[in-house]
């Protein structure tokens, strides 16, 4: 099975701005389909930006609306697949608002939807309800490709389920402040190893309101190393997800077939 290279997007795009940032989301689009790449991820919330405050309600647009559409219409344009953060109004509960990422396949066509699970700080906690499903998955270039948002992944039981649901690759739109430069640095990389699994964690950048967004966009592999990660700006990192090391890694690694879940019940 043929490697699957993986893009990372890491940019904040324009504040607000959805059209601008559907125009980034292209151009990143044609770039990593140049460097060969099946897949292109981009940052949480990347379509309206974070700190967007009140805005969040009159930007907030459903799983399939126009700029789902115009997302798809990139990943159909370029041949690859393209995943992303929006923030998601529910059109069967009136004013409930997601957190959610979406992932379309090289034929437009929606291939995961995911809403994130573990909201974190203030703003999160009052605009947004928090998803009930910790295991999105889809087939993409022969592997199982999982969804997951920022915070969900600092969760050690978050990233075992989806490992032990057969995920290959973890796909984490994500918006990490300062100081917690540990996570794509350390946390991510130990996911990986410990799990078994690529974790591809493209984060925003740059000041953002109240917010400072500290970059280090990562590729990290099921040997606990990174094997691409961006800098502090504005960027597009590219890294190859291997089947084949894959398959290797987690023959040497037993920590999935060694577990001894009848010990672990007090943990739920």
């Amino acid at each position: 099975m043929a490697a699957l290279r993986t893009a990372l997007l890491q940019s904040s795009g324009e504040l607000g701005d959805v059209a601008a940032n559907l125009k980034l989301l292209d151009e990143a689009a044609a770039r990593a389909a140049a460097a060969g790449a099946g897949v292109l991820l981009a940052p949480e919330l990347f379509l309206t930006g974070y700190a967007i405050g009140d805005d969040i309600a009159r930007l907030a647009e459903p799983a399939d609306g126009p700029s789902a559409r115009a997302v798809a219409a990139i990943a159909a344009r370029h041949g690859l697949a393209v995943g992303y953060g929006y923030p998601e109004r529910d059109t069967e509960r009136h004013g409930v608002l997601y957190n959610s990422a979406q992932l379309f396949g090289a034929d437009g066509e929606t291939l995961a939807h995911y809403r994130k699970t573990h909201l974190f700080g203030d703003f999160e906690l009052q605009w947004f309800t928090p998803g009930d499903r910790a295991v999105v998955q889809a087939e993409l270039g022969g592997l199982t490709v999982g969804l997951m948002i920022c915070y969900d992944v600092e969760f050690p039981e978050n990233v075992r389920a989806q490992a032990l649901a057969g995920t290959d690759l973890l796909l984490v739109p994500t918006a990490l402040m300062h100081p917690a430069e540990i996570v794509p640095e350390s946390v991510v990389p130990v996911r990986a190893f410990e799990n078994q699994l690529y974790i591809a964690y493209a984060n925003r950048t740059g000041p953002e309101g109240d917010f400072e967004f500290v970059g280090l966009s990562t590729l990290a592999a099921p040997d606990g190393t990174a094997r691409v990660r961006a800098g502090r700006g504005e960027d597009l990192v590219v890294g190859d997800v291997d089947p084949a090391a894959l398959a290797a890694s987690r023959a040497l690694n037993p920590y999935l077939r060694d577990r001894r879940p009848g010990l672990y019940g007090s943990l739920v």
